[in-house]
């Protein structure tokens, strides 16, 4: 299918304007001490994706994918909010579907249409692919929190009970789970013994 100059022009400056991920942080922090950004979570979730699609018997894998590049595009726009702050913020997901939609504004309206049919999907946890999306969009976190160097008050034990009702029904998932519980719990009575307490 050949562009028109309005849709090149458009999807150049989604594309632009999508760059912001590079630069939006999260609350974690990689192996070197480096915060993290939105953009390298979400590579690595779409890498757990790829690896662990073979395990998730009768799941488009293309689709899931695409739910995974799309699940925090939103955040191009006002940013990430952490798990935490989440808590205290009800209407978090109407904010990011709005900007999820001016920062797609400028694409061709199949492709638009087709983003936000897939972040609809995934923040309703509409189909297998999207559920699957969601319990992995949490252990990449857990994962790369326990891998971090995350700063001293960083609470642990907050990722025990973390995304759970999205990582337990699905056999792998909850198998990965344990292992990064276990590394959870190994890092949260490392800091304890150090006397050192979580922030609040």
């Amino acid at each position: 299918m050949s562009f028109t100059p309005v849709d090149l022009h458009g999807t150049l400056e989604f594309l632009r304007a999508a760059e912001a991920l590079k630069h939006t942080t999260r609350v974690a922090w990689t192996s070197t001490g480096e915060q993290e950004n939105v953009a390298s979570h979400t590579w690595r979730l779409c890498l757990m994706a790829l690896v662990l699609a073979p395990r998730f018997p009768g799941i488009d894998v293309g689709k899931l994918l695409r739910i995974c590049i799309v699940h925090d595009l939103g955040e191009a726009i006002s940013g990430d909010i952490s798990a935490k702050l989440q808590l205290l913020i009800p209407n978090k997901a109407e904010q990011e579907r709005r900007d999820l939609l001016q920062l797609c504004e400028p694409l061709p309206a199949h492709t638009r249409d087709e983003i936000v049919a897939l972040w609809d999907e995934y923040e309703q946890a509409a189909s297998p692919e999207a559920r699957i999306a969601k319990g992995l969009d949490k252990l990449e976190t857990i994962l790369q929190h326990n891998q971090g160097a995350m700063p001293d008050d960083f609470d642990f034990r907050f990722n025990l009970e973390y995304g759970a009702k999205y990582t337990t029904d699905d056999p792998v998932l909850r198998t990965i789970r344990a292992v990064l519980d276990a590394e959870t719990e190994h890092r949260a009575r490392e800091r304890e013994s150090r006397n050192v307490r979580p922030a609040t």
